[in-house]
């Protein structure tokens, strides 16, 4: 890893900064930047693929997430599972619970809390969704084997739970 002092201070090492502007890049940086883009490609491709069932990987997400989590969920635990913000989630709850693909119920022990739950509609919606997912994940995803994909998804669990943690300063 490059160390982060710079040239300009007089101690010959480049900083991150400086090698980006001379366009160079860290295999740090490179991780980075193509994590980025990857999840930026791959919801646009699904997207895609999915607009023409009036549904989209937003929706996937939050339909997966409600019936993923505890029966009836608070809606700030599906948010929270998700690492949205809450009124994201309220927007696209607005728009499922429209289409009758999600419910959301009165908490008996907080009136100011609504639980979740995926209707039968909802959980159809997800089942084509994931046929039109699973074969989208099948073609990016062919000739990596089975130990390939569990180091990358280890390597992956333990970044997001660095950032969840919320990166402490050491």
């Amino acid at each position: 890893m490059v160390a982060s002092s710079d040239t300009k201070s007089g101690t010959g090492v480049k900083s991150t900064f400086d090698l980006y502007m001379e366009g160079k890049a860290t295999p740090e940086i490179r991780l980075t930047i193509y994590m980025v883009l990857a999840a930026r490609r791959w919801r646009s491709l699904l997207d895609e693929k999915l607009r023409p069932i009036d549904q989209s990987s937003a929706r996937m997400e939050a339909i997966s997430a409600i019936m993923n989590s505890p029966p009836l969920s608070p809606q700030v635990d599906i948010a929270k599972r998700l690492r949205i913000e809450g009124p994201t989630l309220t927007r696209m709850l607005d728009s499922l619970e429209k289409d009758g693909m999600v419910e959301r119920l009165p908490d008996p022990k907080d009136r100011r809390t609504k639980l979740l739950k995926a209707t039968p509609a909802g959980e159809q919606a997800l089942e084509e969704i994931f046929d039109i997912a699973d074969a989208l994940r099948g073609r990016l995803l062919e000739g990596f084997s089975e130990a390939q994909l569990d180091q990358v998804n280890e390597f992956f669990a333990e970044l997001l739970t660095r950032l969840d943690a919320g990166l402490p300063e050491k």
